[in-house]
């Protein structure tokens, strides 16, 4: 019953409004008629009952076809909003970062993650959590995190994954990715620590982007609870490790240290507990919802696709046969998986680990003959592109081979987004997952549990309704 508690709920939202909410609002603006065309849906709900019952990749093609192959217009996450689509539309958005549009955030997002948002928007420090990003996940940095990749995923595998049993991919890879995350950048790795914030740090993820219905029993409302606790437990952790550096006056190699470290010329702290609690919370939460979803996709890939798990299982093997048994991996080793990254990047064209993200018009823009005025709220999504049979041939079908050589057009496969404001993270995302599907196909072999389980996409990231499961058997001597 819980699984469809996602689908029920916008229909209960329905039955406490008043009759007037049933009606439709009216197609575009009539008055403006080169606005994109489209529908806002219910009023309060907008089209988030379309988003759960359709799922993303659906909602977004049918909106194309009915719409605007460009763009159209539809109100999700309590905003009305334009949905820039294709290449073209994802060009558009990422060559024109601070020109033309600047990035937005959801009001669910900015109450959940940044509830002092208004308060420290504009003490934006000289040293920005950009450029701390950009400092701890340079390749340098990456190579140095390697043995803690390893090591702990061999460890997870080996305590948490037995063999002939069954294990819900979904919640097990949300522990492995938050431990991970939170040793490499926080360095706390506290199991009861860390168990006291899983919890909370799931709620905060699933309803971070939804309708913004502080109703109890909504994702909403979950998550603003979930982020108290969450914010509570890092600021004691933040002020814990700020009289640390005060007492020492010496770091550890984390980026929590640096940006407590980090003065200005006057010898004054560039940022404060709050500032750096926000910064911490946003590299977990990425490494928690982003990363963790896309090993569940690749996973969940491999189970469906036994002909694809043997030729993963082979290059693997020839990089373990290569290693001493308690020999750790080597960034040589994972350069040599290539066609294990080619399947992680076709399973993540055809699930997405993203919905998409948003940005603000700063004046009246024109795109593919629509005018979008000032102001306006306006998204780029994968869904758009990955599945448009002009960029990809035979689109249903998974073939890793899309990527051989110079790979999809520019702007046509976009999971990490692009421009400017492409993910950082995405050279540590690429060294999590191959790392965990190393040592996860060198030690089972599995199958799902429910052969049909369906995808959800009621949130940000898509899940599996039932987590998951599989049944591991383990590798024949």
């Amino acid at each position: 019953m819980q699984i469809w508690m996602p689908y029920f709920q916008p229909l209960v939202f329905l039955l406490l409004l008043p009759l007037s909410l049933y009606l439709r609002r009216k197609k575009g603006s009539g008055h403006q008629k080169n606005l994109p065309p489209g529908s806002v849906g219910w009023p309060i709900l907008g089209e988030n009952v379309e988003l759960s019952l359709l799922g993303s990749q659906k909602l977004m093609t049918e909106r194309m076809q009915k719409h605007s192959p460009d763009a159209f217009t539809t109100s999700l996450f309590g905003q009305k909003l334009v949905v820039l689509c294709g290449a073209a539309g994802n060009k558009f958005i990422f060559t024109n970062e601070n020109k033309l549009v600047t990035p937005w955030l959801p009001l669910s997002l900015r109450k959940v993650l940044f509830p002092d948002f208004d308060q420290l928007r504009h003490q934006e420090p000289k040293a920005t959590f950009h450029s701390f990003k950009q400092d701890m996940l340079k390749p340098e940095a990456l190579r140095h995190y390697m043995p803690v990749m390893d090591t702990l995923a061999r460890h997870h595998l080996r305590h948490a994954w037995k063999p002939n049993s069954v294990v819900k991919v979904r919640q097990s890879t949300k522990k492995y990715t938050f431990e991970l995350a939170c040793r490499l950048f926080m360095g706390v790795a506290d199991p009861e620590r860390l168990e006291k914030l899983l919890e909370p740090f799931s709620l905060l993820t699933d309803g971070m982007v939804s309708l913004p219905l502080n109703l109890p029993g909504t994702d909403f409302n979950r998550a603003v609870g979930a982020a108290r606790v969450v914010r509570a437990e890092l600021l004691g952790i933040v002020e814990e490790r700020r009289k640390e550096l005060l007492l020492t006056r010496q770091g550890r190699e984390d980026i929590m240290s640096r940006m407590l470290l980090a003065s200005n010329e006057d010898g004054t702290y560039m940022m404060s507990e709050s500032k750096v609690a926000n910064m911490v919370v946003c590299v977990l939460v990425a490494a928690l919802y982003e990363v963790s979803s896309a090993i569940t996709i690749v996973t969940k890939s491999l189970a469906e696709l036994p002909h694809i798990y043997d030729q993963v299982f082979k290059e693997q093997m020839e990089i373990a046969k290569s290693k001493g048994p308690d020999e750790l991996l080597t960034e040589g080793d994972v350069e040599k998986m290539k066609y294990t990254w080619n399947v992680v990047l076709e399973a993540l064209r055809m699930t997405p680990p993203s919905f998409g993200t948003f940005r603000e018009t700063t004046t009246d823009i024109s795109f593919a003959g629509f005018t979008i005025p000032k102001g306006w709220k306006i998204m780029w999504s994968p869904h758009s592109c990955h599945y448009n049979p002009d960029y990809f041939p035979d689109p249903e079908k998974f073939d890793p081979s899309r990527f051989e050589g110079s790979g999809p057009a520019p702007y046509t496969y976009v999971p990490f987004g692009g421009g400017a404001r492409m993910c950082p993270g995405r050279g540590y995302a690429k060294l999590v997952i191959l790392v965990f599907i190393h040592n996860l196909v060198t030690t089972f072999r599995f199958e799902k549990v429910f052969a049909d389980e369906k995808m959800l996409f009621n949130r940000l990231s898509p899940a599996p309704a039932h987590g998951l499961p599989i049944r591991l058997h383990p590798h024949q001597n």
